[in-house]
């Protein structure tokens, strides 16, 4: 019966560790901002960009970068398809 119980508490322990890492996790993502045409942007470094799809239509994008600051940045613009034949 103690076997269980401690069997018990350590799962419930583990999933408490869980539920905080992915807190962690979370706060260290910047916030995803909206592409402006307005916006001044300071782009120091690239980190990431996401693949834009072979279709031939507007789509989402996103950029990872970090400013003269160092700061990370997550921005969110739409870009053209790769699939649009030239013509």
């Amino acid at each position: 019966m103690k076997a269980l119980l401690v069997l018990a508490l350590s799962s419930l322990c583990v999933t408490a560790m869980a539920d905080e890492a992915q807190a962690d996790v979370a706060q260290q993502q910047p916030p995803i901002e909206e592409y402006t045409y307005s916006m001044n942007l300071d782009i120091a470094k690239v980190v990431s960009m996401s693949e834009v799809p072979n279709v031939c239509e507007v789509v989402p994008a996103k950029m990872e970068y970090e400013d003269s600051k160092g700061q990370r940045h997550i921005l969110r613009y739409s870009v053209m398809g790769n699939g649009c034949s030239g013509g």
